[in-house]
């Protein structure tokens, strides 16, 4: 079977849709399968990116500065041509013409759960062409459970289309690392000695401001700073970056910017806690990095952190600064607390890897494809 996949995203924003696209696709293209695999790009820069085995093969398709004409132009034009038996996206997003099967992956519907964490002109973009997209697909994956309950309700897909795969992580996450790993990347960062963590980009849904509230609360008076990495504002949330400077913490936050998988798992070995109180994710990534890392987990106790935490993580009410506070106290003065949802994360993040994703993932797209 030959499986086009669309990776106009393959190089965007950092975060989890990015480590979703990359990880999966490395998965598929070592383990094909017998199958062969179109990559569509955007980015001429990217040809070659996975080069050199006969099974794979890489088109550039230009985008003309619109996602919508790549899409729903340019994209059907090189498909005429591809001979794909079945097309592939890993994000949302499909060309609503052509008679080939496809399917997409969708990451979460936070812009209909949240309506008013999202820009107006997404809201009208994922109002009108979402449902549009899940009605021209023949399945849609969704990342957790949660995830394809909304699909259901919000796209009003039928059940037997919409299918949970949840995704995976980085093997370096679980990974030991020997000290002087961990103290060389601590003099690279400049790390403090003890600090709790946060992984991400800054957005109204991520929660940022209570959560820097919060530590604000605890932290300090515990000698114990905050170590941001990602944390550049993805949208909406400018004047959330500026939330520790208002509290006057400054000199207790470490702002690193993204980071490679390696280094992250060294901060999350390194940190004393992760802390993603969000309103919403559908799955949360660093979650299931931080467990696979020996690192205790402060999440939210709704949607999809509730879901992947799966027991093995402190839920807390996001919308309370006290009860995402009291947590974090929690994890930080009860030793054996730490210690359980260390031991109970670490069984809980062996159930999310790549070879789990991949296959479930490519049987989907052969369920989709011809009969022999």
């Amino acid at each position: 079977m030959r499986i086009g996949v669309m990776l106009r995203h393959y190089d965007q924003h950092g975060g989890g849709v990015r480590v979703y696209t990359r990880g999966l696709l490395d998965y598929l293209v070592r383990h094909p399968g017998g199958h062969e695999y179109v990559l569509f790009y955007n980015n001429p820069a990217l040809l070659g990116t996975y080069g050199g085995r006969p099974h794979v093969r890489e088109v550039y398709v230009p985008s003309h500065g619109s996602v919508l004409l790549w899409d729903q132009v340019s994209l059907p034009r090189a498909l005429r041509h591809a001979g794909i038996d079945v097309l592939f996206n890993p994000k949302y997003s499909l060309p609503l013409t052509g008679s080939y099967p496809a399917a997409w992956v969708c990451h979460g519907l936070d812009w209909y759960v949240l309506p008013w964490a999202s820009r107006a002109v997404d809201r009208l973009s994922h109002r009108f062409l979402v449902p549009r997209y899940a009605k021209r697909a023949g399945a849609v994956i969704a990342v957790s459970e949660v995830t394809r309950e909304h699909v259901m309700h919000y796209l009003r897909m039928p059940p037997e289309r919409v299918i949970t795969v949840h995704t995976a992580i980085d093997d370096a996450f679980r990974t030991p690392l020997d000290a002087a790993a961990l103290d060389a990347v601590r003099k690279k960062y400049q790390l403090p000695e003890r600090f709790v963590l946060y992984s991400g980009a800054v957005y109204p849904p991520k929660n940022f401001t209570r959560m820097v509230q919060a530590y604000a609360r605890v932290g300090p008076a515990r000698d114990v700073s905050l170590v941001i990495a990602g944390g550049e504002n993805r949208f909406l949330s400018a004047h959330e970056l500026g939330e520790p400077t208002r509290q006057g913490i400054d000199r207790w936050v470490n702002w690193t910017g993204w980071v490679d998988a390696c280094t992250l798992a060294a901060f999350y070995r390194m940190a004393e806690a992760l802390l993603l109180p969000s309103l919403f994710e559908s799955f949360g990534l660093p979650i299931v990095e931080a467990m696979a890392s020996s690192c205790p987990v402060l999440t939210s106790n709704r949607y999809g952190s509730q879901e992947i935490a799966g027991g093995a993580a402190q839920l807390v009410d996001p919308e309370s600064v006290d009860a995402i506070a009291g947590g974090l106290e929690a994890i930080l003065s009860d030793g054996a607390l730490r210690a359980q949802l260390i031991e109970r994360g670490q069984v809980r993040s062996e159930h999310f890897t790549w070879a789990k994703c991949g296959e479930a993932t490519l049987r989907v797209l052969e369920s989709l494809g011809p009969r022999n």
